[in-house]
């Protein structure tokens, strides 16, 4: 295994890694306040769009991380769609004005 290959295992499993804590609370909580619907959609898009690329490419550890992509990013847009972002619920607010 060359240096670059071996940085490209090292990535993958680093990005893998980083990732699927992230995923898996968002699975569990369902609470996807913290996520952008327009980030998740463009990410979802750009990964497939890239894919043109890298399936072009030799079969070697981007494969492997532009699957893991092409799995996530779409899995958390459809949490999001599903199930939008929670927030707490707000204060009610007074009905009448404060006299003070």
């Amino acid at each position: 295994m060359n240096v670059a290959v071996a940085a490209g295992v090292a990535s993958t499993l680093i990005f893998t890694v980083s990732t699927l804590p992230m995923v898996l609370k968002a699975c569990r909580t369902r609470d996807l306040g913290s996520y952008s619907l327009a980030a998740l959609a463009l990410a979802t898009m750009g990964n497939v769009v890239h894919s043109v690329y890298v399936f072009n490419l030799p079969m070697g550890p981007l494969w492997a991380l532009h699957g893991m992509h092409l799995v996530t990013t779409p899995w958390m847009l459809v949490l999001y769609l599903r199930y939008g972002p929670r927030h707490p619920p707000e204060p009610e607010c007074p009905t009448e004005p404060h006299s003070g």
